[in-house]
């Protein structure tokens, strides 16, 4: 009998396989998840990694992937700007993402869901052009995707690669080389998406802007669409489904554009400038919200077809994408300020200062909302319409990717760890 209660619960787990999980919307189903933990309490295991990065955990198979980038080239001359810049007393916690001055490889680890144990590795030497990076990530930025029969990886030097379930290497890719430079202000930040059998890219950069899509299995061209040169977009392009045919969206920063995910061709764009992206949308009820990134940015309510269904001036978040749980939005902002949005109105519920510094994209799950702040606090509030803290966590690893959710866990990368959280 023991042996079926754990069968079924394994079948029963939900994989995390993209950039903000199922439908890229930051939303798990699973339940009974930690809301309290500690260095000593509801931590299942701690795997160190091989590099640093800011790539969230992917998680199937019974296997969490993470990608990374061993040794670091030199250091970028002057001096970033923090996210926190206007609340000093937060600004002086951010630090740069560090790494061991050396020769670069591109790391992908594969750890074992239920006790952290590194069933493989696979490493390649980083080529191409050395991009100078903003401190606050590397290489490692984009986010894996697998369909669970392959894994993609994609670095910010353009490198892209296809692994089966063992680490083996099936077919990679250099971008740059065929398609044009990936030297970008503070570096490449958007993360691939699966759409079918097509693997699809943005390639927002200064010299030159596009969006591919490689078939899945070969890594050929399946379609290219030349956006010109002078965009930026740090935002990885989301699947919107409709039900006159899906619909890929991008956030980048001359507009939004939306085009048809099978053949690349423009279906609508909306919006005006707006100086670099990196928030995803997310679609939830009929709708799409996403605020265009920046600081202090709007938020925004689409129709499927691009008519703007409302608009808050401000309150929008820099980095972290919205997410969308039970008919209200949850966002925050780089200075630690929370706040819960009605989603049919666009209605201010609530908002809360949290003194975090939050780069990572919030999850909702188990009716609860996790903030991911830089320095190693994780605020779990309840989800609704008021606002209840219901614990703050806190551990020693700063936090800069956003965290997966599978099999009743949930897996925070920090800059030398990968943790697992669990109730025990």
């Amino acid at each position: 009998m023991r042996w079926i209660l754990v069968l079924a619960c394994t079948c029963a787990a939900e994989d995390w396989r993209q950039w903000r999980g199922p439908g890229s919307l930051g939303v798990s189903s699973e339940t009974g998840l930690a809301a309290e933990w500690s260095a000593t309490k509801n931590i299942a295991w701690k795997a160190p990694l091989a590099g640093t990065g800011t790539s969230s955990p992917v998680v199937t198979a019974g296997l969490v992937i993470v990608s990374s980038q061993v040794g670091a080239y030199s250091a970028a001359t002057g001096e970033d700007p923090r996210l926190a810049r206007d609340d000093r007393s937060l600004a002086v916690r951010e630090k740069a993402i560090g790494g061991a001055k050396g020769r670069v490889y591109l790391s992908v680890e594969a750890f074992a869901v239920s006790d952290g144990k590194r069933a493989w590795e696979f490493r390649m030497p980083a080529g191409g052009e050395e991009p100078e990076l903003h401190e606050k990530h590397n290489l490692a930025t984009p986010t894996p995707v697998t369909d669970g029969e392959r894994v993609y990886v994609w670095f910010g030097n353009g490198q892209v690669a296809a692994l089966d379930m063992q680490g083996k290497l099936i077919w990679q890719k250099a971008l740059s080389p065929e398609h044009g430079s990936f030297l970008n202000n503070w570096g490449h930040g958007s993360s691939p998406a699966l759409y079918r059998d097509a693997l699809i890219l943005l390639c927002d950069h200064r010299p030159v802007s596009y969006l591919l899509a490689l078939d899945a299995k070969t890594g050929a061209v399946r379609w290219k669409v030349d956006r010109g040169r002078g965009k930026v977009s740090h935002s990885t392009p989301v699947v919107i489904p409709g039900l006159d045919g899906d619909a890929l969206l991008v956030n980048s920063s001359e507009r939004i554009d939306v085009y048809d995910p099978n053949t690349g061709k423009p279906l609508w764009s909306f919006g005006t400038e707006r100086q670099t992206p990196i928030p995803s949308a997310v679609h939830a009820g009929g709708l799409i919200y996403l605020t265009r990134g920046y600081r202090n940015s709007d938020v925004l309510a689409l129709s499927p077809s691009g008519e703007l269904k409302w608009r808050l001036a401000n309150g929008g978040s820099y980095v972290p994408s919205i997410v969308h749980h039970d008919g209200l939005l949850y966002m925050s902002n780089e200075v630690g300020v929370v706040s819960c949005v009605e989603a049919a109105s666009g209605t201010l519920l609530w908002k809360e200062r949290l003194a975090g510094i939050f780069f990572a994209s919030p999850v909702a799950a188990d009716g609860k909302i996790y903030f991911t702040g830089e320095t190693g606090e994780v605020f779990v509030l309840r989800a609704g319409r008021t606002a209840e803290l219901l614990a703050k966590n806190t551990l020693e690893e700063r936090l800069l990717a956003s965290p997966a959710v599978s099999g009743g866990t949930i897996f925070l990368r920090g800059d030398g760890t990968l943790i697992a959280i669990r109730k025990s």
